[in-house]
């Protein structure tokens, strides 16, 4: 499951590379669509709340996936993050504390599961 594989990425579990939440999405989801090692590489300064626009780096890597291959789906994979946390970017979300970076992580994961 691409959820528990992007979870293992952010938390450095054993065989896993520890990644940041951006990355984390790129990586799990590598294969379900074509993703390159470059892309997890390069998304590599998107995390930490250095997303274009503010954006949550997990909710910018689903965007970035998404925007090319099912534009159509970006608007559900937006409004599951912001019902769970109740915004798409990464400042709004940790000062509301309603969801935790792997929370966020989760939550786009499980949209990209479900395409």
């Amino acid at each position: 499951m691409s959820k528990e594989k992007a979870k293992a990425h952010y938390l450095g579990h054993p065989g896993h590379e520890k990644l940041n939440c951006s990355q984390t999405i790129i990586k799990a989801f590598k294969d379900k669509f074509s993703l390159t090692d470059a892309m997890v590489i390069q998304f590599g300064k998107f995390g930490g709340g250095n997303a274009p626009e503010g954006h949550c780096g997990a909710f910018y890597a689903a965007k970035a996936i998404l925007e090319n291959r099912h534009p159509e789906k970006l608007k559900s994979c937006a409004s599951l993050l912001f019902a769970s946390a109740g915004s798409t970017k990464c400042k709004e979300i940790r000062s509301l504390r309603k969801l935790t970076c792997i929370g966020c992580i989760e939550k786009v994961a499980e949209s990209l599961e479900n395409i």
